[in-house]
């Protein structure tokens, strides 16, 4: 996509040349030698995905994360998404989604779009979302899933200062409710938690530096180092989340199957991470919509263009990855987009903060389709600055620092401690101080 002002296509262009003189004088025969590898390898894993559909992401029951093999950690680690079921009691999630209609219908102003028909709420202090953030089990599965993380540092028995992935934080976010039907097209394939970021942060980058240094399967999308002093939101631009989420995720508060709107995901966070790093030194040799455009000797090294494809300027800042058939056209999107399998209420769906995902835009089920977004979030020092920050607008019934500026001052808001299920989710909020 082309990048509109000349004062964004000097910045991307320099920041471009400058990430490749970084990486030294053989930078481009090791990405270009990289960039082949990739694309075969992209070819290869489509079939397998485009046969096995939902079948391709990991299911688990919340009752044995404790006891699967190497062999199955591994998995989700490459896939990037699992679904954990059984981590809350199907009436207890059942019985928030009708607490939150119940809400809604009492405050019919709470801010939501479309505006003439709400189903997706920016309310983020309601009692069942309160509850559900601080549900022990909810709180202790985002702990396992921090964990799958590893420290990779040279004193790996050392722990970083104020780093604790046993410790889950709470990230207030929002809901959904979606009605039966068509047209949410404002969700297509993305990746949140950082736009152009991911090659301008030095910290951040430096998550990627297999990838840049041609070495792409070395890379580990799970390499705690980097994370932790990454900086997601330089140009502080609402709803950029600002936080290290592990994963991000959402708790099904209803049933929901493949079809009935739910969350799409490329399964493969190395191999997308490693296309879509390099994407932005490449460029097509052929039209994009030529047959011969996936061939890998119709692309060449080429950084005197600006662009970073999937990235644009948006409320000062970037917004993006957004990848398309057009700009990445070797992922095969069409085909390796797959939605998640069915859940359904207190199952939970997690997803690598790095993994592309979408939203169907078509939802053909008879039933509403609710969910919460509750992220895994460890206790890193970042974080915990955020949480303290957040902690204050629960308090005064605010929107979350993340987020647009907007008050929360609505009948039935929460504003107690004695609306948190756990001593754990009042310490994940910073309401206590951990022993």
């Amino acid at each position: 996509m082309s990048v509109p002002t000349t004062d964004h296509t000097h910045a991307l262009l320099k920041l471009k040349q400058e990430v490749a003189a970084s990486y030294g004088p053989d930078f481009r025969a090791q990405i270009t030698t990289a960039w082949t590898e990739i694309i075969q390898e992209l070819a290869e894993v489509t079939e397998s995905i485009s046969t096995k559909g939902s079948e391709y992401i990991p299911q688990v029951n919340y009752s044995e994360l404790s006891s699967l093999s190497t062999e199955r950690l591994n998995e989700i680690r490459r896939i990037g998404t699992v679904v954990i079921k059984d981590v809350v009691d199907d009436k207890k999630a059942s019985g928030w989604q009708q607490s939150l209609k119940e809400f809604i219908k009492e405050n019919p102003d709470a801010p939501g779009f479309p505006a003439n028909n709400k189903q997706f709420f920016e309310l983020y202090w309601t009692k069942p979302q309160v509850q559900a953030r601080s549900h022990p089990n909810v709180l202790a599965a985002s702990a396992w899933l921090n964990n799958l993380y590893r420290n990779t540092s040279e004193s790996p028995n050392k722990a970083a200062t104020g780093v604790d992935l046993n410790a889950p934080l709470t990230y207030a976010d929002r809901f959904r409710i979606r009605h039966p039907g068509g047209g949410w097209a404002s969700f297509p394939p993305h990746i949140d938690g950082g736009s152009i970021e991911r090659w301008q942060d030095p910290a951040f980058r430096s998550c990627f530096d297999d990838i840049l240094s041609g070495k792409w399967r070395k890379h580990d999308p799970y390499a705690l180092e980097g994370r932790l002093e990454a900086r997601s939101s330089l140009y502080q631009r609402a709803n950029q989340a600002s936080v290290f989420r592990t994963f991000q995720g959402w708790l099904a508060m209803s049933e929901t199957a493949p079809t009935q709107g739910t969350l799409k995901v490329f399964p493969d966070v190395l191999l997308s991470n490693a296309y879509i790093i390099l994407r932005p030194f490449f460029c097509p040799l052929v039209p994009v919509d030529s047959p011969e455009i996936l061939d890998p000797k119709n692309w060449e090294y080429d950084i005197s263009y600006a662009d970073f494809p999937g990235i644009y300027p948006k409320d000062g800042g970037y917004a993006g990855p957004w990848p398309t058939p057009e700009s990445h056209p070797h992922m095969m999107l069409e085909k390796t987009m797959i939605p998640v399998p069915k859940v359904m209420p207190g199952d939970t769906v997690f997803w690598h903060c790095d993994v592309v995902h979408s939203v169907e835009v078509d939802h053909t089920g008879q039933e509403d389709s609710a969910v919460m977004y509750i992220p895994a979030v460890p206790t890193t020092p970042i974080n915990k600055a955020y949480v303290e920050k957040q902690k204050d607008c629960f308090l005064q019934s605010i929107n979350p620092p993340d987020f647009p500026k907007g008050s929360q001052a609505f009948h039935g808001i929460s504003q107690t401690a004695e609306d948190f299920l756990s001593p754990l989710g009042l310490r994940a909020m910073g309401l206590t101080v951990a022993n």
